[in-house]
């Protein structure tokens, strides 16, 4: 990776310095859930973006819901700490319709990159980065969306602390319906809250709070909190910390992980453990983690509870001083607006899904939003399969041909 200058003033800047590697005009720059990502110039404006591949969209139903909704979504997002589409590729006909090509600002680094940098991370810094990230959290959940894979990895960095939450390739919508089953192959083990451990069938945005606690706790220690090797073993590190779970906690386990803590012996909690991470621990940042790391995701505090704690204060007037988009400085001083933290403007609905029945009518379904998305906005971008880079990025054969190709007019998207 890249080596990290961090350099504070009254702002709290971080300077990112690239490596040769970052200068060259297009390269690979992260692998997503489902994707791979570049860095490539905009031939509209020479602006810097990135490029997200989204590939083997129509291999089964399941696949193609998948990446609609992950569309769906970096469509609806308007927020600052949040990553969202600023274009979507011209695709071709419908019959040679197999990838889908997102552009989305391009960002300098990610969070797991700074916390594993030998640079220091100062307090000012860790409550700007954690300010930002609960910010875009409540934004998330008051669309009812889940993220279900914050890590840091996932959580994109600027030269100026700006971060932005990235990586919908695992988020859903929330389920009202407890009886309702949901997926548990979610969250990186590392950041998997007790009750996904645990076998829960159902579980809500408190498992993305649970993630943002063990990053918290990450960037005051600069090492992984939860750092083990199975599930089981990463249920037994939360359990020495947090100890035996009483039986109304596991209420939603399945019977095989409630008999494993239960067989095992009484676990008296050991939280004073966490004031040991760094000097940054202090009582104030201790009692904020501790709120977030409960088992119990019921008792466990809300992403708006969690912007409303002491702690978070002094990353909020520095955020909101001179890096955020929503406030404005005039002559006689600064203008603040009247929602620090606002929700998002509408529920995100995935009705559409319901008239998803075949991989056809999601092809025609996703091939008609991108070129209603398109309608009376800038040139349309397309593929350059002359590129040098072309081979390296893509690996599907590209159809040269009338048939292959809109007959709107565009310019080449050069790789």
């Amino acid at each position: 990776p890249a080596r990290i200058s961090l350099h504070i003033n009254r702002v709290s800047f971080i300077q990112l310095v690239p490596s040769p590697a970052e200068m060259e005009p297009d390269r690979p720059i992260g692998y997503g859930a489902f994707g791979v990502v570049w860095s490539v110039t905009d031939p509209r404006d020479g602006r810097k973006v990135a490029l997200k591949k989204m590939p083997n969209v129509f291999q089964n139903l399941v696949s193609c819901k998948r990446v609609f909704r992950e569309l769906r979504m970096l469509c609806f997002f308007k927020h600052d700490n949040v990553l969202s589409a600023l274009d979507i590729l011209q695709p071709p006909q419908i019959d040679c319709f197999e990838e889908i090509y997102v552009i989305t600002e391009l960002m300098q680094s990610d969070l797991h990159k700074v916390i594993v940098s030998p640079q220091p991370l100062t307090t000012d810094h860790i409550k700007v980065f954690l300010y930002q990230i609960l910010r875009g959290l409540k934004y998330l959940h008051s669309a009812g969306i889940l993220h279900r894979d914050i890590k840091p990895g996932n959580l994109l960095v600027n030269s100026n602390c700006l971060l932005k939450i990235c990586d919908f390739g695992l988020a859903r919508v929330e389920e009202p319906d407890p009886s309702r089953h949901m997926t548990q192959e979610v969250v990186t083990q590392y950041y998997r809250a007790p009750e996904v451990l645990m076998g829960s069938r159902h579980y809500g945005p408190a498992i993305d709070i649970w993630s943002v606690g063990c990053i918290f706790a990450e960037l005051l220690g600069r090492r992984i909190l939860f750092q083990a090797q199975s599930p089981i073993q990463q249920l037994d590190l939360i359990t020495d910390l947090l100890g035996t779970p009483p039986l109304s906690a596991m209420a939603s386990a399945c019977e095989g992980a409630r008999a494993h803590i239960l067989r095992g012996p009484h676990k008296p909690p050991s939280l004073s453990v966490l004031y040991m991470l760094s000097d940054a621990a202090t009582h104030e940042a201790v009692h904020l983690l501790c709120r977030m790391l409960v088992f119990d995701p019921a008792k466990r505090i809300s992403g708006s509870d969690a912007l409303s704690h002491p702690y978070l204060d002094e990353g909020r007037l520095r955020y909101h001083t001179c890096m955020c988009q929503c406030c404005y400085s005039v002559p006689s001083g600064r203008v603040y607006t009247r929602d620090f933290e606002p929700p998002a403007e509408r529920p995100f609905s995935h009705s559409y899904e319901e008239s998803m029945l075949s991989v056809w009518q999601g092809k025609e379904l996703i091939h008609r939003f991108i070129t209603e998305h398109q309608q009376g906005k800038r040139v349309p971008l397309c593929i350059n399969p002359q590129s040098a880079a072309f081979k390296t990025f893509i690996r599907f054969w590209y159809f040269v041909g009338s048939n292959c190709h809109s007959e709107t007019s565009h310019c080449s998207f050069n790789l």
